[in-house]
């Protein structure tokens, strides 16, 4: 019995081993598994753009090639179309935006406090925003409300959304905000959430969101007190450790800053990336970000490109992308990660136009019916005429940085507080941030071509609703401005940006002037007098520059302030006075040599 009992133990042992080595074997013999695609689409600076802003220029206009041809392109209800068809077609896929979604406004949106823009974007399928500096135009409380919805404290414009045949509450975004950079300084904590991480089948993919760390200069500085904005390569950098503990060993930053894409050749589309960018903010950031980041959609500069540029390990490339402004163009982008690893294997981006000819795509019934209700809610407001021009107005300045719409502004600001009583000024300044389009004779109205201005255009040209203020200055403090306007003068711009001047204020600048010494104290005049150092100047900006906005510092420092009427209406009245208006002769800014 005893060796019968040897034997069945001897063969169960085998038996066993056999099970294990053929487990073994098994596993050995397992497929790998397969990589996981992801699909990203992104775009940046919307702006409230709901209705289509136009058309695209499919190559930038040359000397060689002055009239490129167009495509038209925009609207949320196509950008919800191409949204859809992307995401029938792949499995895994995120929409993301790299800021300014809302702010900067049509009046379709900007009389709603970007509500509809919310709203559509909700339903077109939105994920992520990482805030941008425009968001931030009505302070950090509005923007907490575009988060998390209800309605406006003290504008009855606020949740007038017909959706469902009466007016609703604001829901608020569906989709995640983030700002990764943004503090209170109060708590030491950031406004939204640094990051999101998705996952996709076996892998997580970490999605950082920030905005540029300048928005303080940029925005209202009430907007943004009590916040800190932090450098933006250290924040992300110093998220990556936290990110892979979390098993998120892909990276994508979505940012609000960017780059410009010089024009040196006929042949530059919307993928291009002449000059690679060079000496643009996003180089710099790219340049000092960690080897692990594998992604950066970026924004903030309206431009449309798609480059490769190196981490801080120069032999460390990163796809880096921005698709233009206002729903124009959106980034599709192709992302292949290993799925035992969890890392990139490869990304593919390709900007595309949002083409409303396009036969394949069905735009979105519903949205545009959501914008339809908005635009139906302020056509009264918009169509209203207020004057008319002879021609265009452009915004585009000079080589002395001087625009014909940027005088025209500038001038409805000096009309509004000149008289005694208003503000009795003698000069105003306007900033060319604040002109965001061209006054176009061609489509000023429904009756093409006839040169009317409609409010609804004049809210488009400066859509901030920013208040006149009228304030004191000296005759050496207006010198400092005017030196304030140019990059090397310490805390002073990091581009020239020249400010509008009204009519009767001429000045001359030397841009081979030392930095802080590039006027000619001597060549300020008002009405053909030469500015007084040590007198006194009645000078009206808006509320913006008023507060030290694109750091135009000295202007803090004005005295005995009067506030005046809103821009718009500013603008407003001087084309009833005016109308029609014409172009100046562009010389109030002389520029040496």
């Amino acid at each position: 019995m005893k060796m019968q009992q040897i034997a069945s133990g001897i063969a169960l042992i085998f038996a066993v081993t056999s099970i294990t080595q053929a487990n073994d074997s098994e596993k050995n013999h397992k497929k790998p598994k397969l990589p996981v695609h992801v699909k990203i689409v992104a775009i940046n600076d919307f702006h409230g753009q709901m209705e289509s802003p136009g058309s695209l220029r499919n190559v930038p206009a040359t000397s060689a090639l002055p009239n490129p041809p167009t495509t038209p392109a925009g609207g949320i209800d196509w950008i919800a179309g191409y949204i859809a068809d992307l995401r029938n077609k792949n499995l895994y896929t995120t929409v993301v935006s790299a800021g300014d979604l809302i702010g900067a406004s049509p009046l379709v949106s900007a009389l709603f406090h970007d509500e509809g823009t919310i709203e559509t974007m909700n339903r077109a399928g939105l994920d992520i925003n990482a805030v941008g500096n425009h968001e931030f135009d009505e302070g950090k409380d509005e923007l907490l409300r575009m988060q998390k919805g209800g309605c406006h404290s003290v504008d009855e414009n606020s949740c007038q959304g017909d959706r469902v045949g009466t007016p609703v509450p604001f829901e608020g975004a569906r989709f995640r905000f983030l700002a990764a950079n943004v503090v209170e300084t109060a708590t030491g904590k950031t406004i939204f959430p640094s990051y999101v991480i998705k996952k996709y089948d076996d892998v997580k993919v970490a999605f950082i969101g920030l905005t540029l760390k300048t928005t303080p200069s940029i925005v209202t500085p009430t907007g943004v007190a009590g916040l800190e904005f932090k450098d933006e390569a250290a924040t992300i950098n110093a998220l990556i450790p936290k990110l892979y503990k979390k098993g998120a060993k892909a990276i994508v930053v979505l940012i609000h800053q960017g780059g410009t894409i010089p024009v040196v050749q006929a042949i530059s589309t919307i993928n291009s990336c002449d000059g690679n960018l060079a000496g643009s903010p996003i180089k710099t950031i790219v340049n000092q970000l960690s080897n692990s980041v594998d992604l950066v959609i970026s924004g903030h500069t309206h431009q449309a490109y798609n480059c490769m540029i190196t981490t801080r390990d120069e032999s460390h490339l990163i796809p880096v992308t921005s698709a233009n402004a206002q729903g124009r163009v959106f980034t599709d982008i192709d992302m292949v990660i290993d799925a035992n690893s969890g890392k990139v294997r490869s990304v593919n981006p390709v900007n595309v136009a949002v083409d409303r000819t396009n036969a394949i795509i069905t735009p979105d019934a519903d949205i545009k019916l959501i914008a339809d209700n908005y635009k139906t809610l302020v056509q009264a407001i918009a169509n209203r005429v207020i004057g008319s021009i002879t021609e265009t107005l452009s915004r585009t300045a000079n080589a002395a940085g001087e625009s014909a719409l940027g005088d025209v502004i500038a001038d409805a600001q000096l009309d509004a507080t000149k008289a005694p009583g208003f503000g009795n000024a003698v000069v105003a300044f306007m900033n060319p941030g604040g002109i965001r389009a061209d006054l176009l004779f061609a489509s000023s109205s429904a009756g093409e071509g006839d040169g009317n201005v409609t409010f609804g255009e004049a809210f488009t040209v400066q859509p901030f609703g920013n208040s006149l203020v009228t304030l004191t200055l000296t005759g050496a403090q207006i010198e400092e401005l005017l030196e304030q306007q140019f990059t090397g003068c310490p805390n002073a711009q990091p581009f020239n940006r020249i400010l509008s001047v009204s009519e009767g204020f001429i000045y001359e600048w030397d841009s081979l002037g030392a930095a802080c010494d590039k006027i000619n104290p001597a060549g300020i005049k008002i009405n053909g007098v030469i500015v007084d150092p040590l007198a006194t100047y009645r000078v009206t900006i808006n509320s913006f520059l008023a507060d030290g906005g694109d750091n135009f510092k000295v202007l803090v420092h004005g005295g005995n302030r009067l506030g005046g009427a809103q821009d718009s209406d500013a603008l407003e009245s001087y084309f009833t006075a005016n109308s029609p208006v014409s172009p100046g002769l562009l010389d109030r800014i002389l520029h040496l040599p």
